[in-house]
């Protein structure tokens, strides 16, 4: 059986891509000075980078993501209707369908940056609306 240089290519892209070199370390020693980083971070992308760079890949990253998502509702939040926030809940519920039926702390924590990454989609959506770019 012959396979090719396909399985010798994916392996150095993914053994390049393990650690990348634009990584940014984790500014903070304990959960709750990263907690608090991200709640006095300047943007919801900043937030979300901390966390990113923080994270373990376990459920230890439920509470990052939480507090990402409580920095990035501040942002939009107060202004949806009723209709929007139910659509902004049902987005977050498909995070967590999409990973129910995988097993083990990893996918918690996939389940947990899906749920964050709508809260930034949301918050990127309401900073666009709040500043529109200049005609030209």
């Amino acid at each position: 059986m012959r396979f090719g240089g396909g399985p010798a290519i994916l392996a150095v892209i993914l053994s390049l891509g393990s650690s990348p070199a634009w990584a940014e370390d984790c500014p903070a020693t304990s959960r709750d000075d990263v907690v608090a980083a991200m709640e006095k971070a300047p943007s919801c992308s900043r937030a979300m980078q901390i966390a990113s760079a923080c994270s373990s890949g376990a459920t230890g990253d439920v509470g990052l993501t939480d507090a990402v998502e409580a920095r990035c509702e501040g942002d939009f939040l107060g202004r949806l209707n009723a209709r929007q926030k139910r659509t902004y809940q049902r987005e977050k519920d498909a995070c967590d369908r999409k990973y129910s039926r995988h097993e083990g702390t990893m996918y918690i924590s996939f389940a947990a940056f899906c749920r964050a990454k709508v809260a930034q989609r949301y918050s990127q959506k309401a900073q666009k609306q709040a500043s529109p770019s200049k005609a030209r």
